[in-house]
């Protein structure tokens, strides 16, 4: 079966079909373009879809990605994000092995039928030009015959005319003698073209045109392969990543078989567990009687001007119902802040740092802080003379520690639960900081050792300086870490978390001021880690000046909110002021509060102001956010 022989007078025919062919290979290429293009759209709306869902960094949906349904969640949604990659690779192999390599395979298609084409169209023209010689030489010869015939005729009438002359008798042999040898020559050539002419049609329709055409149907029959093995590739493209899409889906089915119900129920009691004690039962009050209300203790309409006995200042209350009760934390912050300002705010400014590091620049030393103060019970008295009244020193204090906002250093404003969890994070957090800076720390020592035995190393002083700071930046942190370690076990109750000293001071205050420690019997722990006042407005909280400044001064230690350098040598000689010699280090406990001093502790039991300009402040940044 060969279409030079079956199809030896269809050229037409078999050029329109072959460029069919090429239209047909050139549509599966669109598709497979179309295809590719859908399968990119298809994995970067899948990716999208993924980034959509995917939990924001450092927020709160990051938080809730701990829960196992959660988790099972993020895991769907990364193999979601894998199954769109494989998609993406669909797209590439197509592109690659199919519309590629096809868009060329069409280029070399149409040169290769276009030179085919070309060669069967010179044949023709060939075999055309034959065909017109012969019938050339056919004509001419068809008139050279009967030019000769007609001399014949006009010789035989002219010699038969007994009129004619001989010479015209004679002309008119000659004539047609002549006509005879022409017909005779034409005779002769188109015998010759009719035989090269059948010579050359007949090489034309069973040689040429055959194996032209035998060329074309080979060009056809690859085209045909082409496309078929296109199609077979078209599929193996897609068969070849269904064992990874397959792996995504098992790995989404395994995150969904790993979800558990009981452990994240258990997840829940961990993240919002307080570890207050339940309300206990209300007192019954009897009205009937013709006497004072008897108000139970965690009553939530409890009175602060009876004289009944109260419980300990700072000490819980059995019955607590902060889940009822709101507080404004603005309020109180404001109102901590107005008590500092007016309990330890100096008048007068300290004196500027002296030229040089002697004492003798400063011969008179500063003006003590605390002699430039009033006496604290007067500037008390002028505090709780002003509005709005406040109920408790206990809230006061945790008014200073409160900025707007933000929550305290230690955590106090969270439940024990919530806040033995915190502490324990910073704790894990601040041991990671000290390993990482002992690390470098250790990898520095070691590159000074080399440098010492190798000197053309390197200098080994040059990571002196560097090494000086690895050890103060270890000993912050190794103190933040005493620091946080202590509240952790005052909260986890290894430690105590009132003196007995603050407890018996605590006492006298109470039986002097009954109504006051009424007032801070009232006030109620929320759940959110604030401390709730129930206020009265039938009664107001008055104070004594007498024995107050003891228990303010015997209050608990205030923590450290960072370090100090003293650039200078400054001579306390005044009440109030501590001695500190140039260059040494100490804990900052509270900052210049406008006035030019600063607190500072050497150790538990000596601390004082010195100016602010005779050292360097460093501060914590926890204290600074607070």
């Amino acid at each position: 079966m060969s279409w030079g022989t079956e199809l030896w007078d269809q050229f037409d025919n078999l050029e329109k079909h072959t460029q069919w062919g090429i239209d047909v290979l050139e549509k599966y290429i669109k598709f497979v373009k179309e295809r590719t293009e859908i399968e990119l759209s298809y994995a970067k709306q899948l990716r999208n879809l993924s980034k959509k869902y995917q939990p924001k960094k450092n927020s709160k949906e990051e938080e809730e990605y701990r829960y196992t349904s959660t988790r099972a969640f993020l895991a769907t949604l990364n193999e979601m994000n894998d199954y769109a990659g494989q998609h993406e690779v669909i797209s590439e192999n197509m592109t690659s092995l199919i519309t590629g390599e096809l868009t060329r395979y069409v280029q070399e298609l149409k040169q290769e039928r276009k030179s085919h084409f070309h060669d069967g169209r010179k044949a023709q023209q060939h075999i055309e030009t034959c065909w017109k010689q012969l019938e050339a030489s056919k004509r001419r010869f068809e008139r050279d015959c009967k030019e000769a015939d007609r001399a014949q005729q006009y010789f035989e009438k002219m010699d038969a005319d007994i009129n004619v002359t001989k010479a015209d008798v004679e002309k008119a042999r000659q004539q047609a003698q002549l006509r005879h040898q022409m017909a005779e020559d034409s005779k002769a050539e188109y015998s010759s073209t009719l035989q090269k002419f059948n010579s050359e049609q007949h090489e034309h329709y069973y040689t040429h045109i055959p194996n032209i055409f035998q060329k074309i149907q080979e060009m056809e029959e690859r085209r045909i392969v082409r496309i078929g093995e296109s199609m077979k590739t078209f599929a193996e493209v897609d068969r070849q990543v269904i064992p990874i899409i397959g792996k995504c889906l098992d790995e989404i089915t395994k995150a969904a078989e790993a979800v558990d119900h009981k452990n994240d129920s258990q997840m829940v009691i961990e993240a919002f567990k307080s570890g207050f004690e339940p309300p206990g039962d209300i007192d019954f009050e009897d009205f009937t009687q013709p006497m004072k209300r008897t108000v139970s203790e965690s009553s939530l309409s409890n009175s602060r001007g009876d004289g009944k006995s109260e419980p300990k200042f700072g000490s819980k209350s059995k019955g607590k119902l902060w889940p009822f009760i709101k507080k404004n934390k603005i309020i109180e912050t404001l109102l901590g802040t107005k008590l500092m300002s007016l309990l330890t705010s100096p008048h007068q400014p300290p004196p500027p740092p002296p030229a040089s590091a002697s004492p003798s620049a400063v011969p008179n030393g500063p003006q003590s802080p605390k002699q430039q103060k009033e006496p604290l019970s007067h500037r008390f008295n002028e505090f709780m003379t002003s509005k709005p009244k406040i109920h408790c020193f206990r809230s006061l204090k945790r008014g200073l520690s409160l900025k707007l906002g933000a929550g305290p250093e230690d955590f106090s404003n969270l439940p024990p639960e919530q806040r033995r969890k915190k502490l324990q994070q910073k704790v894990d957090e601040l041991n990671r900081d000290i390993q990482k800076e002992m690390d470098q720390r250790d990898a520095l020592t070691k590159m000074k050792d080399v440098y010492i035995k190798n000197p053309q190393m390197g200098d080994a002083a040059s990571v002196d300086h560097r090494l000086a700071e690895l050890g103060q930046n270890i000993e912050k942190l190794r103190l933040e870490v005493q620091k946080f370690e202590g509240w952790l076990a005052e909260v986890e109750g290894r430690l105590p978390a009132r003196t007995e000293q603050s407890r018996r001071q605590s006492g006298v205050y109470e039986a002097q001021n009954p109504s006051g420690v009424n007032s801070c019997a009232q006030d109620r722990e929320s759940p959110d880690g604030s401390y709730t006042e129930e206020q009265s407005q039938e009664t107001e909280m008055k104070v004594p000046a007498t024995d107050f400044d003891d228990e303010f001064d015997d209050e608990e230690p205030l923590p450290t909110i960072g370090t100090c350098k003293a650039l200078y040598t400054f001579e306390g000689q005044n009440e109030g002021t501590i001695s500190v010699a140039e260059g040494e280090m100490l804990y900052v406990i509270e900052e210049d509060k406008g006035d030019g001093w600063t607190r500072i502790r050497r150790n538990e039991d000596e601390e004082g102001y010195v100016p602010t300009s005779y050292v360097e402040v460093y501060l914590d940044k926890n204290a600074k956010d607070s």
